[in-house]
């Protein structure tokens, strides 16, 4: 039988903790996006939008903020966080207004003709409407020429809003 020394253990032990720790402070997946799934709303498998991320928060806040579970409210089928009740109240009477464009799905995408995923500090709001993008890169390249990407996404949303993405 091997015995292992004190200063052995001290350095598994401490190998270990530091691995709990980093594992219980990882951020967690987000499980948006169904490639399989022909909804013309981006939602995770719980059904919610944005990746909980308050959508009025977009048109009120300097940067975007997530949403509280217990703040929430359900449109087209979608269920959306708040960070306060004030904005979840204005979402109700609003929620139109305040809904992503492209179902929450990358306006840039829409505009080639997909449907992908977003992350949620890659938005613009632009006329008052909510636009977002898969990334920061894809952004830079969706505002090189906004007016243009909007007529061709205009034009392939309805063709595109029913169908399953990873058949695009």
């Amino acid at each position: 039988m091997q015995v292992i020394s004190k200063q052995t253990r001290r350095v598994l032990l401490s190998m270990f903790a530091s691995a709990a720790m980093a594992a219980a402070f990882a951020p967690t997946p987000s499980f948006a996006y169904d490639e399989n799934s022909p909804a013309a709303i981006n939602v995770d498998a719980k059904g919610l939008a944005l990746k909980g991320y308050d959508p009025v928060s977009y048109f009120t806040a300097k940067t975007p903020q997530q949403g509280k579970s217990n703040l929430s409210a359900t449109h087209d089928g979608a269920t959306y966080y708040f960070a306060t009740a004030a904005n979840r109240d204005k979402f109700n009477s609003a929620p139109n207004k305040y809904a992503p464009q492209y179902g929450g799905f990358c306006a840039m995408g829409v505009a080639l003709g997909k449907k992908l995923d977003v992350e949620p500090m890659a938005y613009r709001v632009v006329d008052d409407k909510l636009y977002l993008n898969v990334n920061k890169d894809v952004q830079k390249r969706w505002l090189d020429d906004v007016p243009g990407n909007l007529a061709t996404a205009e034009k392939s949303w309805p063709g595109l809003k029913d169908k399953v993405p990873k058949t695009l």
